[in-house]
């Protein structure tokens, strides 16, 4: 059996980690979906499509799982009604969806597939948004990523990329984290 997990991953932290681990316990591949791929170096999206498939790669592979998962980016359409089509036409074919996303849900079981909700680890800490924050701000953060995620991040000089993020915001009088 093959599933399906889509999440934008920004960045992909051990609470993720965790949910990919308890599925490929009870299947034989998954499917990770990088939602709005399209996105990047923006506040709540700072990484390139091509850098979150490094550090999910990276992650599974330091983690053991070579082999087992196809990682591919998905861009938005802005049209609901042709997501999960959408979705199909740029993935492997595959049989259960893992979401807690209510529209992710929604859209996968009106095509017919069947839905699981991964548990959710430690959410108010596993949390991008709250990762992003103490990146800026300048509080301890590399404990809440795997340490393939850490690597990417630092490769790329992500906290530098979200504090100049953050700085261009401001002086345009955007929303700050």
């Amino acid at each position: 059996m093959r599933a399906l997990t889509i999440g934008r991953y920004q960045p992909f932290h051990k609470g993720h980690l965790n949910v990919i681990k308890e599925i490929i316990d009870v299947v034989d591949e998954i499917v990770v979906g990088i939602g709005s791929a399209q996105i990047s170096h923006e506040l709540d999206n700072p990484f390139t499509a091509g850098e979150r498939v490094a550090m999910i790669r990276r992650t599974l592979e330091l983690n053991g799982f070579r082999g087992l998962s196809y990682i591919i980016p998905i861009e938005d359409i802005q049209r609901n009604s042709i997501w999960t089509a959408h979705l199909e036409s740029m993935t492997p074919p595959f049989d259960v969806v893992y979401s807690n996303n209510p529209l992710v849900v929604r859209l996968c079981k009106e095509e017919g597939y069947e839905v699981r909700h991964p548990p959710l680890f430690k959410r108010e800490e596993y949390s991008g948004t709250e990762i992003r924050r103490r990146m800026v701000e300048g509080e301890s953060w590399s404990h809440l990523v795997p340490e393939g995620t850490l690597e990417v991040i630092n490769e790329v000089d992500g906290v530098q990329r979200l504090k100049d993020i953050v700085r261009e915001e401001d002086s345009y009088g955007r929303k700050n984290i």
